[in-house]
């Protein structure tokens, strides 16, 4: 073996730790560069000479040293709090998925550092474009027509639409108008004083006596000496147009019902706005405007265990020459929604095709008539039955308003829910106590402008309009791999798929072990500058140690060269 060898020997600790000491320069350098991972070099011996000996055993001698691997440090960064909500930071496995705009490349990065363009898309540093599903709009519950606090509401359940793609704000940020298909109202109704204010008008029909009582005509259809308790909230059209519903309530006389506490209601909007059209004529007379008539049954407990709702049928007659007053032969039980609730339709706008939702013999018009669908409300009062259910139609069986009668057994023929009946959590009381609203909500609202954008921890895009309601509009998707160490850098704290770290999972946030996103918040890098300048100490001193074998190997040859003089 020739003593150059060993010269060579050192060459490669030299070129080895000369390489280590760029990895560590680059991640010093990228001390402060937002979701960088660092690097990590080992080494390997690089070759092993057979060399004869006079013992039992094989000899080797070793021919310098090689880099073997620089492996890719992917523990979690601490976080950085920042003043912007498109901020984003990773607690746990996963990366965000970026494209260039028109492109199908797709790069992954853990730098969450992300702003709307002037286009209305989600972009990284590079232009490249977040990538997540577009939701189906879950709105919250507008803050105008809700008396409970903003902690108590709640989104409905997210549904993605379509596959992974470009996240963009899109129509310059403006909420449609959502026409209202939810009211709720929950009350406390008086039961010691709630009277019997609507019986005198009605009383062959004692449980309609309020509708009865109903003049659409009058600037005052309903005056307040035939009612016990009313409340009003605001709805929305499909335009984004505000109208008013009106629930009142009386309480029907113990004579036609025994012990029991039963209230009648009816659900009423203005007149005048009152666009159905039923049977091929407008809606006029004293039935303009009501919509909707039932009665509450409330048990010992003073709990409401049971309800009924009426509404009229398509045909119902307001041609020229016609009375045009209440017929209750025209109004049946109602149908039930996908939630278990009454329904009924308002047609603020006069479409045709849209203003009722039993047909001419009253039946239910299954699905809804054409221009309906999306726009009839259901009534929530704290008690609901099975979805898309029917009525216990008791001992009479299907009849109209009118064959219920005035006596106490009208109760065994009163459709209602029947065993059923589920009460909410909050639902319609009738204690010894003050009537009063206790909370009152809808799902309508009119168009608004973006003010706002909010990440949740699940990444879903919320965002809040000046129309007082927040909608899901997008929801950020993480990427994980097979092995990240075989991820490919591609510089600007962007990662490429490999072969050898194939994507193996694309998942909304905080599911399939994936972390949750932290809005506000940046992953700083992981590098750890101890650790760096303790490596690099080591590493200086190795290659000093192969640079001082080079130098002694010269010195050894040198001696060699002198033999000869």
């Amino acid at each position: 073996m020739s003593l150059s060898a060993s010269m060579w020997t050192g060459v490669s600790g030299l070129l080895a730790h000369g390489e280590r000491m760029n990895v560590l320069g680059n991640n010093i350098a990228n001390t402060n560069t937002v979701g960088f991972k660092a690097s990590r070099m080992h080494f390997a011996d690089f070759i092993s000479q057979d060399v004869g000996t006079t013992g039992d055993y094989q000899a080797q001698v070793g021919r310098g040293v090689s880099v073997h691997a620089i492996y890719g440090d992917f523990s979690q960064g601490a976080f950085e709090t920042t003043n912007e909500a498109t901020d984003l930071a990773i607690g746990g496995k996963g990366f965000f998925g970026v494209s260039p705009k028109g492109s199908e490349d797709r790069y992954y990065t853990r730098a969450g550092n992300f702003r709307f363009d002037k286009d209305g898309y989600l972009i990284d540093p590079n232009g490249f474009v977040v990538q997540g599903w577009q939701l189906e709009s879950q709105p919250t519950t507008p803050a105008q027509e809700v008396t409970r606090s903003s902690d108590q509401i709640g989104l409905e359940q997210v549904n993605r639409i379509g596959s992974i793609g470009d996240i963009r704000i899109g129509a310059g940020g403006v909420a449609q108008p959502q026409h209202t298909n939810n009211i709720t109202m929950i009350t406390q109704l008086d039961k010691d004083n709630g009277g019997d204010n609507s019986q005198s008008v009605s009383d062959a029909n004692p449980f309609f006596a309020l509708a009865g009582a109903w003049d659409g005509t009058q600037d005052e259809p309903l005056s307040p000496q035939q009612y016990a308790y009313q409340s009003t909230l605001k709805v929305y059209d499909e335009g984004g147009t505000a109208h008013d519903i009106t629930i009142y309530y009386d309480q029907v006389s113990t004579s036609n019902v025994g012990d029991t506490n039963v209230w009648e209601y009816i659900v009423t909007m203005n007149p005048d706005e009152d666009k159905r059209i039923l049977g091929g004529n407008a809606v006029e007379g004293e039935a303009k405007g009501l919509l909707m008539m039932g009665t509450l049954t409330f048990n010992s407990a003073n709990q409401m265990t049971d309800m009924s709702a009426y509404t009229i049928v398509s045909n119902a007659d307001f041609s020229a020459g016609s009375n045009s007053t209440l017929d209750l032969n025209e109004w049946y039980p109602t149908q039930i929604s996908n939630n278990g609730y009454p329904i009924f339709s308002a047609n603020f706008t006069g479409l045709s095709n849209a203003s009722a939702v039993l047909d001419s013999s009253g039946d239910f018009v299954k699905p809804p008539m054409e221009n309906a669908q999306g726009k009839l409300i259901e009534l929530n009062l704290g008690l609901r039955t099975t979805p898309n259910g029917d009525w216990d139609y008791g001992s009479d069986g299907r009849t109209s308003a009118a064959g219920i009668g005035n006596t106490p057994d009208v109760l065994d023929r009163m459709p209602g829910f029947g065993t059923d009946a589920t009460r909410n959590a909050s639902a319609t009381t009738s204690y010894d106590a003050s009537s009063a609203t206790l909370f009152q909500s809808q799902d309508g609202y009119t168009f608004g402008f973006l003010q706002s954008i909010n990440v949740t921890q699940d990444g879903i895009l919320q965002g809040r309009y000046s129309n007082g309601v927040t909608l899901e509009l997008f929801q950020v998707a993480l990427f994980d791999f097979a092995s990240q160490v075989g991820m490919r850098r591609e510089g600007n704290n962007l990662f490429s798929e490999t072969r050898e770290s194939p994507l193996t999972s694309s998942q909304p946030p905080n599911t399939a072990g994936l972390g949750t996103i932290s809005s506000n918040s940046l992953e700083q890098s992981n590098v750890d500058l101890a650790r760096e300048f303790v490596d690099m100490i080591a590493t200086q001193r190795g290659f000093s140690a192969n640079g001082k074998v080079i130098t002694t190997t010269d010195q050894m040859l040198s001696e060699v060269i002198m033999l000869k003089r």
